[in-house]
C-alpha cells in the first residue's frame, strides 16, 4: 500500500509538471518582458535548486518519497539551508511555467503541485524521523522549503 501510494504521489506531480507546460496560454495578465524575466529566473533557480538536492542526496537518492534503508541522513550542502530542495526547486519552476501560462488553470495547476509537495514532504519526514532519530534536531534548525520557515518543533 506504501509504495503503491509512492507511485501515485509521484505520478501526479509528474502530471502536473507536464499539465504546467503543455496547457494552452491564458490572458490572465499581461506576459511582458518582466513576467518572462521573472519566469526565466524562477525555473532557472528552481533547476539549479533541483539538481543541487539530487547531487546531495547521493545514496540516499531515490525517485520515491519513501526513505532508502540504512541510507545516510544528509544535512549538509543545500540540505544546511532546506530540508526539500528537490521540492523547493519543482515549485519554484513550476511557478516559472504558471507565470508564462497566463492561466486559471495554470494557476490551480500550480497550486495543486504546491499541495501535492507539501503533502508529499510530511509524509517523507514523518519516516525519516522513524529512519533517523536525529532528523527531528536537523528539522527544528533547518526550514522545510525556504530557509528558516517550516521548522519543526523540537
Amino acid at each position: 500500500m506504501k509504495r503503491a501510494l509512492a507511485i501515485a504521489l509521484v505520478s501526479v506531480q509528474f502530471l502536473l509538471l507536464l499539465a504546467l507546460a503543455f496547457l494552452p496560454h491564458g490572458t490572465l495578465w499581461s506576459v511582458n518582458l518582466g513576467v518572462v524575466v521573472a519566469a526565466i529566473l524562477l525555473a532557472s533557480a528552481g533547476a539549479v535548486i533541483a539538481v543541487l538536492g539530487v547531487l546531495g542526496l547521493g545514496p540516499a537518492l531515490t525517485a520515491s518519497p519513501i526513505p532508502r534503508e540504512h541510507a545516510p541522513l544528509v544535512t549538509g550542502g543545500i540540505y544546511g539551508l532546506v530540508r526539500s530542495p528537490i521540492y523547493t526547486g519543482l515549485m519554484a519552476g513550476g511557478l516559472g511555467l504558471a507565470l508564462i501560462g497566463s492561466s486559471v488553470w495554470h494557476v490551480t495547476a500550480w497550486l495543486a503541485l504546491v499541495l501535492l509537495l507539501a503533502g508529499k514532504a510530511r509524509w517523507e519526514e514523518r519516516m525519516l524521523v522513524a529512519e533517523h532519530p536525529d532528523y527531528v534536531a536537523y528539522g527544528a534548525r533547518v526550514g522545510r522549503f525556504l530557509p528558516r520557515v517550516g521548522r519543526l518543533k523540537p
